[in-house]
């Protein structure tokens, strides 16, 4: 077989700079004028992220204020996963999850890229919710990262552990 170089594909979030960014949103919107009296608010919640506020527009607009911060610190909004505004009551909620690791739908999919329109000297295999990429060549590796970033997956791509 000879050598290979290899690399892996991962889908992590910083946890740090997720905390980081709710953090900022919550002083945010506990700062606005826009946001005084409606109740609106922004929290962890097990590991869900927890948005409340009395109008749907309101609690909408707290995500809003989330995203922003999180693509302020290099988040893909990829990454973000929220339900739809649900009334409790007189407030309203929203229900967001940070997605990690790749589903195997999504790696069966990456694999059929790389199989399809990769070069040939490529291989690549699922373990657990990531893959491994291997080649002998290493522009070929280079050509599997270009046309997975040119893809459209709704997931946040990481290529690490470059060897």
């Amino acid at each position: 077989m000879g050598y290979m170089d290899s690399f892996d594909i991962v889908s992590k979030i910083d946890q740090q700079e997720t905390d980081n960014a709710l953090n900022q949103a919550r002083k945010e919107v506990e700062q606005r004028y826009d946001f005084k009296g409606t109740g609106a608010s922004i929290e962890w919640s097990g590991e869900s992220i927890l948005i409340k506020a009395n109008s749907e527009e309101r609690a909408k607009a707290v995500l809003d204020v989330f995203q922003t911060k999180l693509i302020k610190r290099g988040i893909s909004l990829k990454s973000l996963e929220s339900g739809e505004p649900t009334a409790s009551g007189k407030e309203f909620r929203i229900v967001s999850t940070m997605k990690e690791g790749i589903s195997q739908e999504i790696a069966k999919k990456i694999n059929k890229i790389i199989r399809d329109e990769g070069p040939k000297s490529v291989k690549s295999q699922i373990q657990g919710d990531e893959l491994r990429v291997q080649s002998k060549n290493r522009d070929d590796l280079q050509e599997v990262i270009r046309l997975l970033k040119a893809a459209d997956l709704d997931v946040d791509l990481q290529f690490v552990n470059y060897r």
